[in-house]
């Protein structure tokens, strides 16, 4: 089991780190969208996209237009991620686990935790900061960096769209 911290450096940037060592860096290209870079330690750099019309599925793609990851809101509220790191098909699914915690896990297609993912908004800078802790089975996944990156996109993705559901909601009242 490990602890690993996430820290907004901006507001676009989101920087991740264990014991204080840099890990690696998700930065949102431009505000209001999913388009980010994610950046590792060794300089590799990724990009995330959103594919079709309306942009619902998010593409994690290497250099050579590759997709590694996608993920896209399912409809009963989880994201369902896709991997295909390390040469194999595997199925995720981040969830809130806590509505009243605000507290997010990342499940293999058996329902077995990976990931817990704890948001704490700071109002110095009006961001999110994160704290993730991962079970022994996560870390032996081979490209675990990049997956921790991309489930703080997923992260910030499923809190966006519950938010715009909600204020949807109120303005219709």
């Amino acid at each position: 089991m490990a602890e690993y911290q996430v820290k907004s450096m901006e507001s676009r940037t989101f920087r991740l780190l264990t014991e204080g060592a840099a890990l690696g860096e998700l930065h949102y290209t431009e505000w209001f969208s999913f388009k980010a870079v994610l950046t590792l330690a060794d300089g590799t750099s990724l990009r995330a996209e959103p594919k079709g019309f309306w942009g619902t599925t998010i593409e994690v793609k290497d250099q050579q237009a590759s997709v590694l990851l996608s993920f896209k809101m399912h409809w009963n509220g989880n994201i369902v991620l896709k991997s295909r790191l390390g040469g194999e098909g595997r199925a995720l699914v981040l969830k809130n686990q806590s509505v009243l915690k605000n507290t997010y896990v990342l499940q293999d297609k058996h329902g077995q935790e990976l990931l817990t993912i704890q948001p704490d908004f700071k109002w110095s800078n009006a961001n999110y900061d994160y704290t993730l802790h991962s079970t022994d089975l996560f870390e032996t996944v081979e490209d675990k960096h990049l997956l921790l990156l991309t489930a703080i996109h997923c992260t910030n993705y499923y809190m966006t769209v519950s938010a715009g559901a909600v204020a949807t909601m109120v303005a219709a009242t």
